[in-house]
């Protein structure tokens, strides 16, 4: 990555709560025109580093820089936009309103209609933010936060609440932004959706990057790939060969575990030749992470389809 790319940086920052250690000596950069997903379980750090990078708080030690500037600096601020996890909006307010109210806090905003369609809400713009579903609130919020023709994207869980047609729907909408030149900072705790968005992915336990790469990286850390198939060879017999880590019948397939996938695929193929059915899949991001924080002792994150 090129070093002028670089529009957000967090360097060797702690940050305590009393006797809690949020952050310990994170480093952490942001890229023009990349996805970073940030992961970690609950209490990792990623919400104290959005925090800092937002100016919401202060580090206690370390450099926080947004554009080169403080992240309290109105200048770098207005050229942000956030989706946090939760938002208090007046739940009177029509959807236009909303939207349009956002854009004035800014020097060149996008158009309440341009934001409504990058969105997917210009059907929603005469309706109260209350009495929309929470799918729709958050597809709202996603609006808000293009507002300003932002630099930045801070999307914090924003597809919590959503059905599936509207989560691939806001998908395409950040990857448009993505296209554009925006950097997109993400978390989530589906890893499904990191994996379908993702650049560049960081792994934060106990304060700390544990891991940091593409998502095809972050997989090479587990060697165990699945096949599934259907054949007439028994599990107990594959579960036997040296190459298999495990075997077992999971509703009429037989999964196998194994690092030499295509030695073992081969080896079924010579002994069966009804077999069909056959899928070989490399590790998920799930697995990774699991893989990669097990030291750590956290705790795996939701491994719900995104």
């Amino acid at each position: 990555m090129i070093n002028d790319t670089c529009i957000a940086r967090l360097e060797q920052v702690g940050k305590r709560y009393g006797a809690i250690v949020a952050l310990d000596g994170i480093d952490l950069e942001i890229h023009r025109g990349e996805l970073l997903a940030l992961l970690g379980p609950n209490g990792a750090g990623k919400s104290t580093s959005i925090g800092l990078l937002l100016g919401l708080h202060r580090a206690d030690s370390g450099k926080v820089s947004l554009f080169g500037r403080d992240p309290q600096d109105i200048e770098a601020r207005r050229r942000i936009g956030v989706m946090l996890q939760s938002a208090a909006l007046p739940p009177t307010l029509k959807v236009g309103e909303l939207i349009s109210l956002t854009a004035s806090y800014y020097p060149a905003p996008r158009s309440v209609a341009e934001c409504a369609d990058l969105a997917g809400v210009a059907d929603l713009l005469g309706r109260r933010y209350a009495d929309l579903s929470g799918g729709q609130q958050r597809r709202v919020q996603f609006a808000m936060a293009l507002a300003g023709r932002p630099e930045i994207l801070f999307l914090d869980e924003p597809t919590v609440g959503m059905d599936i047609v509207a989560r691939q729907a806001l998908w395409a909408a950040i990857r448009k932004a993505v296209a554009g030149g925006c950097a997109v900072v993400l978390t989530t705790h589906y890893l499904e959706e990191a994996e379908a968005l993702a650049d560049r992915v960081c792994v934060i336990a106990k304060g700390r990057v544990v891991s940091e790469g593409t998502v095809d990286a972050l997989r090479a850390h587990v060697a165990v790939r699945r096949i599934r198939c259907v054949t007439t060879i028994a599990a107990e017999t594959v579960a036997a060969w040296p190459e298999v880590v495990s075997a077992e019948l999971v509703q009429g397939r037989l999964a196998i575990a194994t690092a030499e996938a295509e030695t073992v695929a081969r080896r079924l193929l010579d002994n069966d030749a009804t077999l069909c059915e056959l899928e070989v899949q490399r590790a998920g991001l799930a697995e990774a992470f699991t893989e990669i924080t097990r030291d750590t002792g956290a705790t795996a994150l939701s491994q719900e389809a995104a």
